[in-house]
């Protein structure tokens, strides 16, 4: 259940409105929970339900770019959706094992992966926005170092918030039951 309202959280963040001053980005500086939410849906979801998360994320992505962005719907689209489903998949190798520095670098996988991903297609996607060749490349990626400390401040952030819910209720619980029978026994 919490990797489904995860999922929710991170969509509905990426329709804030930021409040800076172009008013035009549905979330600042890409701080969003989308890379945690879909390691933690990888790693706690139903297996047989990981197109769930890929399928509202990517109607989210085509109603950004339809009716708020009001951009034109391209190839390099698809690309993110895979990108998607590899940190779906990404998020299973923390299904046995989900340790503090294990969650820690698939996030920061989930950074630099996207960064140099979309990037990339951005690059390759849109021959008006970069020259072609080795420069117009470097020019893409350079576009995205502002974007790329907000991905892994919130990919590390919400990772290790969604990762560490389950553990702190579950002490949590454990510790109120304890003090439980500490007063049925004083």
């Amino acid at each position: 259940m919490l990797a489904y309202i995860f999922v929710l959280l991170a969509i509905a963040v990426r329709f804030l409105p930021f409040a800076g001053p172009l008013n035009v980005l549905p979330h600042a500086w890409h701080f969003t929970p989308l890379a945690a939410s879909l390691l933690f849906f990888g790693a706690r979801g139903s297996r047989r339900n990981m197109w769930i998360p890929l399928v509202l994320l990517a109607a989210t992505d085509v109603v950004l770019t339809k009716y708020i962005y009001a951009f034109t719907f391209s190839w390099d689209q698809l690309v993110t959706w895979a990108w998607y489903a590899a940190i779906l998949w990404l998020g299973t190798g923390l299904r046995e094992k989900a340790t503090f520095w294990r969650v820690v670098g698939a996030a920061l996988v989930s950074s630099v992966s996207f960064f140099l991903i979309s990037n990339f297609a951005v690059w390759a996607a849109w021959p008006q926005m970069y020259p072609r060749g080795f420069t117009g490349l470097m020019m893409s990626y350079t576009a995205g170092i502002p974007f790329f400390r907000g991905t892994v401040e919130s990919d590390l952030f919400f990772s290790l918030a969604f990762f560490g819910t389950p553990v702190f209720v579950h002490a949590l619980s454990t510790r109120l039951s304890r003090s439980g029978d500490h007063a049925a026994a004083a």
